[in-house]
């Protein structure tokens, strides 16, 4: 199996690399403008209109097929939004970026970018970077005004699961279940407070002036990216390495749609809607996956219908209880609702259907009551603390 990631660092541009960033959107654009007024979107057929065009750029040959590959793509994308919305706008790259699969080399503590036929720019690579493409493949590199980052590749063998996790993500917490019974939650709670505070800065901007506003909001914007990034990618780290410890499958529930739920008009406040539209349950399962994958682990999806509110030992529906906990009359005992999705997602993923007769055996006294003995972590994976 080809599993892939990336590596990024930050770096400070020099004016030939400034220069090359502005000629490659340029290309872009050109492409996608070629494209559309062609009607065309694969990259073989734009690759037939565009690529002789390029050659009014004076840079390298190998960079002309990456701004046409970014094309095709960008053009494959606005095809699928205009079958939803014909009024959408034409696509136009702004941001300074590069990709190059063919013409960068990495020797030693530096990438070799090429700027002109002949000509090279050398960036050096900090010692995280080094440790991370040790003994990997680098398959492209991407270049931005701020950063770069190295697409590294290698070949893993898919593990033999002897069982598997179920994943339930939430916006203050990701509880987990696994096929020996034992249920884990990661508190997310720090990732909400941040980026509740950058919204309500953000919000409290008064100044009619566009350019400081793009600055402003630029800057908070990365900070709540860097920040809550930090936080998903421990929290990412830990159940992976949890999964590898235990050779177990990852199953998580595939959501789709939930952004329309808190559309406006939909009659909920202002602050309900930005909390939820802002949770980055998408982020944690990309970082879930390609973290995985990169170990041999497999990641199964379930359906997300009935996870949360069917009772997950016996299936009959549950009703609210308090503090979280949902209550099921059949089997008359209160489960924490976290908890509970967490199980379903994992028997729904071929994993152990929880009983009360059958393994994995779940104490019954530890289920009633309004909590459980989920121990909950931090998101660094410290213990926080244990209802």
């Amino acid at each position: 199996m080809q599993a892939v990631k990336s590596v990024r660092q930050s770096y400070r541009p020099t004016e030939e690399i400034l220069s090359l960033l502005e000629d490659f959107r340029c290309m872009v654009n050109d492409c996608v403008r070629i494209g559309l007024r062609e009607d065309v979107t694969s990259m073989k057929s734009l690759c037939m209109k565009a690529y002789h065009q390029l050659s009014a750029y004076d840079v390298p040959t190998c960079y002309r097929l990456t701004a046409i590959s970014r094309a095709a793509g960008i053009l494959r994308n606005h095809r699928r939004v205009m079958k939803k919305n014909r009024s959408a706008r034409v696509p136009y790259v702004t941001g300074l970026s590069l990709t190059d699969r063919y013409g960068f080399r990495v020797i030693h503590r530096l990438v070799r970018v090429t700027v002109k036929k002949g000509e090279y720019v050398f960036i050096v690579l900090n010692d995280h970077t080094l440790r991370s493409i040790g003994g990997h493949t680098p398959r492209s590199l991407t270049l931005t005004a701020d950063g770069l980052s190295i697409c590294l590749s290698k070949e893993v063998a898919e593990i033999e699961p002897v069982g598997a996790i179920g994943i339930d993500r939430n916006l203050d917490n990701v509880t987990i279940a696994d096929s020996d019974g034992g249920t884990l939650r990661y508190d997310l709670a720090g990732a909400t407070e941040v980026k509740a505070r950058c919204r309500e800065t953000k919000r409290h901007f008064r100044r009619n002036d566009a350019r400081i506003r793009r600055v402003v909001y630029g800057k908070y914007g990365r900070i709540q990216r860097n920040r809550v990034g930090s936080i998903l990618h421990n929290v990412s780290a830990s159940i992976v390495r949890r999964a590898k410890e235990k050779r177990l499958g990852i199953v998580m529930e595939n959501i789709r749609g939930i952004r329309r739920l808190y559309r406006k008009g939909n009659g909920q406040g202002t602050n309900y809607r930005a909390r939820l539209n802002s949770w980055s349950f998408h982020e944690l399962q990309r970082q879930i996956e390609y973290k995985a994958r990169w170990e041999g682990i497999p990641v199964a999806y379930v359906a997300a219908r009935g996870t949360s509110v069917n009772c997950s030992i016996c299936g009959s529906r549950t009703y609210p209880n308090e503090r979280r906990t949902l209550h099921c009359s059949r089997c008359d005992i209160s489960i924490d609702r976290d908890v509970n999705a967490a199980r379903n997602i994992l028997a729904k993923g071929g994993g152990v259907r929880f009983t009360l007769d059958g393994p994995p055996e779940v104490p019954k006294e530890a289920m009633k009551g309004n909590g459980t003995t989920t121990p909950i972590l931090g998101a660094d994976g410290g213990k926080v603390t244990q209802g």
